[in-house]
């Protein structure tokens, strides 16, 4: 037998619950404010109790420490995020379905928390969907875990002169890992998840594809996940659009189709990255912005604060428009030029291709269109040759390739070559 303890504590109101476990039933449970007693249920059916917002909140924290449960066929994990579409998600999974939230660190000083798709606030909205529905919900608090596999990469790469995209770390490798290994622990035999992206058969593999809808699509920020988890993946809003998914939820009458969009990059709790890095260790020390040339043209506080392509905000006046062409970490000199001189048409990345491929469309962040590409193997990953110049390659963004909606291969931007 196990004994779990877990507390949350909310506007100054404190709550705990105490559990005995026995392999997959709770044997003893002092939690107050609940529905009904947990003694002789499963947790999974303990999952599912609803009652006091404080009491299941603390009832929540000592299940994921021990969540498990026995197999069964057809049912899925949901990740919840709070939103409208993981909401949707589970209500296509069936009556057999468990939601699962991960808790992630959010930067306590940011001044939009509550927007993030892990707050507090939103793992309790994902558990009122569940619980509304009928379903059982677990929450997982991965906050330490979550700071040191995520946002500790973050800064240290735009301490590099990088600019990483935080989503393509976590969503590739952290929270899908954890959550497959959630929905073993479940007895799911799949995840479901909202994210508007699809599994295509390409080339005699399954691989993962364009959203059907364009102005959705999510395929570039899951790109880095690894082909063989694909069996074990579904995504049921991949061939619809947000407003079809808006108007799913509401004529199931759940509260999410009203929700607002999360916010991107979490952690940052609706911060400026810049300001985040700077409460994060980032080092203040006056440097030189320059041109090419070497020639000082102004000054900075941080060479992190910039990034390749970026125009406003640099604080130098010519007559012509300056982009940031480069920062430069050793010497902290923030290199700016004209537009021309962000053309790239050579790109190395580190990663992996899928399948092999001769020319491929390379989306090089998000915000971008892809662009057409020779593609060359390297042991690392990698070589493109854009058959048009790109603007803005920064490293550490992803080099995402596609072939039609199939993404052939994804890896992370290490070094971009002038035209």
């Amino acid at each position: 037998m196990i004994e779990v303890f877990g507390d949350s504590t909310r506007a100054g109101e404190w709550a705990s619950a105490r559990l005995v476990v026995d392999g997959e039933r709770i044997v003893e449970a002092q939690v107050e404010g609940l529905d009904r007693q947990l003694a002789g249920l499963t947790l999974l059916e303990a999952a599912a109790v609803g009652g006091e917002v404080l009491a299941v909140d603390a009832l929540a924290a000592a299940l994921g420490q021990v969540f498990r449960a026995e197999p069964s066929q057809g049912r899925l994990a949901v990740a919840m995020s709070g939103g409208v579409d993981s909401a949707v998600a589970l209500l296509r999974a069936g009556p057999d379905a468990v939601g699962v939230t991960l808790r992630l660190w959010l930067d306590p000083n940011g001044p939009d928390a509550e927007r993030a798709c892990c707050s507090s606030e939103a793992v309790i909205a994902a558990r009122e969907t569940c619980h509304a529905l009928g379903r059982p919900h677990v929450t997982l608090d991965l906050r330490e875990e979550f700071r040191r596999a995520v946002v500790g990469p973050f800064v240290r790469g735009y301490l590099r002169g990088e600019t990483p995209n935080p989503c393509i770390r976590c969503n590739g490798s952290f929270r899908f890992a954890e959550l497959l290994a959630f929905a073993r622990r479940a007895g799911a035999g799949r995840l479901a998840t909202g994210h508007y992206a699809r599994i295509v058969e390409h080339r005699g593999r399954r691989l993962l594809g364009r959203g059907a809808d364009p102005a959705k699509d999510q395929s570039y920020m899951l790109a880095r996940l690894d082909p063989r988890h694909l069996d074990r993946l579904w995504f049921p809003l991949g061939e619809q659009t947000k407003d079809e998914t808006r108007a799913e939820a509401a004529r199931a009458g759940l509260v999410a189709a009203r929700r607002a969009e999360s916010q991107e990059a979490c952690f940052l709790a609706g911060d400026d990255y810049r300001a985040f890095l700077e409460r994060h260790g980032a080092p203040l020390g006056a440097g030189a912005i320059a041109d090419e040339t070497g020639r000082t043209l102004g000054g900075h506080d941080g060479y992190w604060r910039f990034t390749p392509g970026q125009r406003k905000g640099i604080g130098v006046a010519t007559g012509t428009p300056l982009y940031v062409l480069r920062s430069e970490p050793r010497t902290n000199t923030v290199v700016v030029g004209p537009r021309a001189a962000l053309a790239t048409t050579r790109v190395s990345a580190r990663g992996r291709l899928h399948v092999p491929v001769e020319r491929a469309e390379a989306k090089l962040r998000y915000r971008s269109p892809a662009g057409v590409a020779r593609v060359e193997p390297t042991p690392s990953g990698f070589r493109l040759e854009l058959d048009e110049p790109a603007y803005g390659v920064a490293r550490g963004q992803a080099a995402v390739l596609y072939e039609g909606d199939a993404v052939v291969g994804c890896g992370l931007v290490t070094s971009a070559a002038d035209a």
